[in-house]
């Protein structure tokens, strides 16, 4: 799945690159892309469910910088009994470097906010969502 961003001015820093923080933001909207094409997300939600991220590690390779369009790539890299993990990686669309990869886990909680074991029902619809391809 890839979510494209064309990179503004209030994306970058003082050294005319793209922040850190604001690569979070590019994981999340393709996180956010990822699971709208292929959850139903509101029926998902309605019936008691909650995503939470608990962990990103993140490596950061190579500069994005104004003007660039890159693109978010993102897929499930693997579904554990409580948690799972998306891959992402932020290519310059143009070039193909790779400017940052990262894994994020997360946990899909009860409304409580009690991370659930991902089991039959609940792991099938997690694995609705396509894997990562290299």
């Amino acid at each position: 799945m890839n979510t494209e961003i064309k990179i503004r001015g209030y994306h970058t820093d003082l050294y005319q690159h793209v922040n850190n923080a604001r690569y979070l933001e590019f994981l999340e909207e393709g996180r956010w892309q990822l699971l709208e094409d292929h959850l139903d997300l509101e029926t998902f939600m309605k019936s008691g469910f909650l995503f939470f991220v608990v962990n990103i590690n993140i490596s950061y390779r190579n500069p994005a910088r104004v003007g660039d369009t890159i693109q978010v790539q993102s897929g499930l890299k693997k579904i554990g009994n409580k948690s799972a993990v998306i891959r992402q990686k932020i290519l310059n669309k143009v070039t193909g470097t790779v400017c940052i990869d990262a894994d994020v886990t997360f946990v899909i909680a009860d409304i409580e906010g009690r991370p659930l074991k991902l089991e039959a029902d609940l792991k099938q619809r997690v694995s609705q969502i396509p894997l990562f391809e290299e």
